[in-house]
Formats: C-alpha cells, structure tokens, sequence
C-alpha cells in the first residue's frame, strides 16, 4: 500500500485541529484535557496561569478557572501528576508505567535509604489526610542537595517519587500549594487492568491523538507505530498520522486566533514546530533581557495554521489593566489580520476582567 503523502499545509491543519485551535471551540476542561492529555501547570501569570490560559485558548470566553477546579477535585474527571493535569481516562494507561518507576539507580538508592521516612509519610497521610507537605515532618535518612528547584525539605521529594509510583496522590490544591493524600482514595478502584504491552500500545495511540501528527521516532512526541506512516512534502523523515484526523482532513472548518501560552503543548515538540510550522520559537523567559527579541513570555500568535507573531502583554492587576506592549509582527500583516488580533485581545481582556492599555505597536 502506498504512504499518504501531505503538503505542509495539511500537516499544520491536522495539527492545528488536534490541539483543538481551529474555529470549532471544544466545550468544557474535560473535552479539553480527553483530547490534548495533558494540560501543563505553571504559575508563571504574566497573563494567566499556564493552566488557565491554556483553557481559555481552547474554549474562549465561556471559560472559568472555578471549572477545572471543580473537574478536578470534586467530579475526579481530571487528576493531577507530574506537573500537568490530565483525564481520568488516562489513568489505566499509567499505572502500569507507574508500577515500573523508578528506573533510574540513584533514585532506587534514595528511595531504599529513606524507607522508614516513606512510612512515616504513608502513616501520616493515613491517619491525617489530605495534608500540605508543610504538615507532613521531615524524617529523611538520606538527604537530597537542593537543586535550585526543591529545597532542603524532603518532604515534597518524598511525595513526587510516591505519586510517580500510583501510591499517594494531589486531591486538590490550596492556592499554589498541592494537597497529598493516598492513591487508593483520590483514584477510581474500578479501573482496568492492563498489561505492560497494552497500556503502552494504548498510550502511543493517545499521544498521537493529541499531537495529531509526529515524526516516528520523536524523543518529543513518542508515538511509536501508532497510527498510519504518512510523508509530508519536502522532509525526509517517517512521520505518524491519526486515522481519525486524516479521516476529517478536507473538513475544514476555518482558522481562528489564538494566543498561545510559552506552556502550550503545541509548542513543545520544537522540531516538529521548524518543520511544520517554520517557527523557530525560543522561550526568552531565562535570558538575559540584552538577547529578548521580543520580551521574557511572549505569546506566539497563531492566525490559522501559520504563526504570525509574538504578543508582548502583561496583566497590572494593580492598575486593572493588560498592558499590551507590542504586537510583533513576522511579517507585514493585512488590515483585516490586525482586526482579528485586536478582537482576541479585546476578547482576553475581557475574560481577565481587566481593560486594555496600549503601549508600542
């Protein structure tokens, strides 16, 4: 059977609707998190938090950050791990992989030296929980240097190796602080049983769902041979498509605006980004201010399936305005292209409660 070949235009339109960017809006933080597998978490609000603006780029105005937490910690159709908050429906896939970690020697070493301090984190947790890893003491044998990341205390340690294994678990949060509690009470105890091989089939073809679109041997999009090989004009690597996306490919529906936080998933497969999307993008966030082009969290812009630029903006919660410092331009935009950007910055203004300020265009 011959591979499918796709222009470049193709291949950033399967993408684009994946992510859920194209004009269909998704409906809810459940939709959302089902189709893109993770929703990554950081506190990082020159605009938003990563989380919500995420959301928001997806589903728009009728998005409320009460929504997610709401899925989270009251229906349990979300949980959160490993930085990102991700579908319940994901959890079958996971556990066995859970169950395997940690692979890493130094890890297991730490881990077998602070056995006592892991009991007596379970024990507290059982007695007490939910707790703050504040409230949880810190009896460790063997210590971990801080990294720059985690301090002194390794309590918060403890309780990421613990929820990498299935065995404790966030039930919720307290402003930015996450609060612990067992696995076997914030997880569903009727989940599926998979083997090893299934779950990792199974989670392939929920990578390539989200991503729409990768290459086959990606260290950034791991897909292995899910979905159907397909070529893409002009590159020469193999690349995996999703059935379900090249089945609804001439149904184009229109493109949208769309600000994207530095976070976003789309964002993260750089190399996919270059070949795809000719977009270089470089976080500026941790460079030095004389080497920013344009500013330390821009928001890329997507118009379509082309990125046109970067948003400069910050929100002055203060003075209750977005400040909108520069529209940069990738190349000279139409009349009506601005008029599209304006209205999704006027739409995100709104959403923020805040009005707009303008700076340098």
């Amino acid at each position: 059977m011959e591979t499918r070949r796709l222009t470049r235009e193709e291949a950033r339109r399967i993408v684009v609707r994946a992510q859920l960017l194209d004009a269909g809006r998704p409906g809810d933080v459940v939709e959302v998190a089902a189709q893109l597998g993770a929703v990554k978490i950081d506190p990082t609000a020159v605009i938003a938090p990563a989380e919500h603006s995420i959301l928001w780029s997806r589903i728009g105005y009728a998005y409320e950050p009460g929504q997610l937490s709401k899925a989270v910690e009251r229906d349990r159709l979300l949980f959160e791990f490993d930085g990102a908050f991700r579908p319940t429906s994901l959890l079958p896939l996971m556990l066995p992989l859970m169950r395997r970690w940690p692979r890493r020697e130094s890890t297991r070493q730490w881990l077998e030296a602070n056995d006592a301090f892991r009991r007596d984190v379970l024990a507290r947790l059982r007695a007490e929980g939910p707790l703050l890893a504040v409230d949880i003491p810190d009896t460790a044998q063997l210590s971990r240097p801080p990294d720059g990341w985690s301090g002194s205390n390794q309590v918060p340690t403890m309780l990421d190796f613990l929820s990498r294994q299935g065995i404790v678990a966030v039930v919720g949060r307290e402003g930015r602080h996450r609060r612990w509690d067992l696995a076997e009470r914030v997880y569903p105890s009727n989940l599926p049983q998979l083997d090893d091989d299934e779950a990792e089939r199974l989670l392939d073809e929920r990578r390539l769902q989200a991503a729409g679109l990768a290459r086959q041997k990606s260290p950034w999009t791991p897909v292995g041979l899910a979905g159907e090989p397909v070529a893409i004009e002009g590159l020469r690597t193999s690349w995996r498509v999703d059935p379900a996306a090249l089945a609804v490919l001439d149904d184009d529906d229109g493109g949208r605006v769309a600000f994207l936080n530095p976070y976003d998933g789309l964002l993260f497969d750089r190399p996919r980004l270059r070949e795809i999307f000719d977009f270089d993008y470089v976080l500026e966030q941790f460079k030095p201010k004389p080497q920013r082009t344009y500013g330390p969290f821009a928001h890329p812009i997507l118009m379509g399936d082309r990125f046109v630029g970067m948003l400069e903006a910050a929100v002055d919660r203060a003075e209750g305005i977005l400040r909108v410092d520069a529209v940069h331009e990738f190349f000279p935009l139409e009349p009506e292209e601005h008029a599209m950007i304006r209205a999704e910055i006027s739409e995100l203004a709104q959403w923020l409660g805040v009005a707009i300020a303008e700076g340098r265009r």
